[in-house]
């Protein structure tokens, strides 16, 4: 008998019973910073200074009181406004999973944008949904995370969610990487082959903003204005779990964890 098969039997099952109530495989991991705005010391401007892609902004608002602005959807997790922050309104935590529908949702700024028109019910994708992905130009960190989707521990066709080569058979193009200008027209092409109806997932910081490389010479913001997307999901790379948690939030099978900036206790 192989080895491997005997490695298997006396180990057993090996997948996660998560999301129900089981292990996560993230114990410890850092997530994305939370900011309480109302410690912010007047004048200070430290976070939005060493934020490397402007995802936090101060700016004053109508009674000319200074606002703290934070924009998730360009956060790369680096922590740096964390360890510059004199008044701990920046914090670390564990919160991971910031997979949104609508883009107003990763902000935080104290407004609420419109959301958009409610689509048609994907009831019938709830239990076998096929995705194609795209890679436009990301640094292989998202893809990294991807391919722990299929191991042993997450196990991701246990979800009825499957990985397709062509876009002629998937329902959903999830995309990664901050889209040059390369990648544009095969992303497009890519799309328009899809059978409706289709959608979109941005995955990763990249796809959502731009990233760290968004607006230079070869690429522009990530999708933004390129392709609707109907599901953002930022992050450095984004982990497997919050990318399960995210689909399944898609399929409405779970709840979306973040509105407007932070996190649904």
């Amino acid at each position: 008998m192989p080895l491997w098969t005997l490695f298997g039997l006396w180990n057993a099952n090996a997948t996660t019973g998560w999301p129900d109530g089981a292990d996560d495989g993230q114990e410890g991991l850092i997530g994305m910073p939370r900011f309480a705005p109302e410690r912010c010391a007047e004048g200070c401007e430290e976070c939005a200074a060493v934020c490397p892609t402007a995802a936090i902004s101060v700016h004053r608002d109508r009674s000319g009181a200074e606002r703290l602005a934070v924009d998730y959807g360009r956060c790369v997790v680096c922590q740096l406004c964390v360890e510059a922050c004199p008044t701990d309104a920046a914090m670390p935590s564990h919160d991971w999973a910031f997979g949104a529908r609508d883009r107003c949702d990763l902000r935080l700024d104290g407004h609420r944008a419109e959301r958009k028109t409610p689509v048609a019910s994907r009831q019938g994708f709830r239990r076998s949904l096929h995705i194609r992905h795209i890679d436009a130009g990301s640094c292989n960190g998202c893809e990294s995370e991807l391919q722990a989707l299929d191991n042993p521990f997450y196990n991701l066709h246990r979800f009825g969610i499957f990985f397709t080569p062509s876009p002629r058979f998937a329902d959903l193009l999830l995309v990664t990487g901050p889209v040059t200008y390369a990648m544009r027209d095969p992303l497009l092409r890519a799309y328009e082959a899809m059978p409706d109806p289709r959608w979109v997932m941005a995955v990763g910081t990249c796809a959502v903003s731009g990233g760290i490389s968004g607006g230079g010479y070869a690429c522009g913001n990530g999708l933004e204005g390129v392709l609707p997307v109907d599901l953002y999901l930022p992050g450095c790379p984004p982990n497997p779990a919050a990318l399960i948690e995210a689909l399944l939030m898609f399929l409405d099978r779970a709840p979306q964890r973040v509105k407007g900036g932070r996190i649904v206790e």
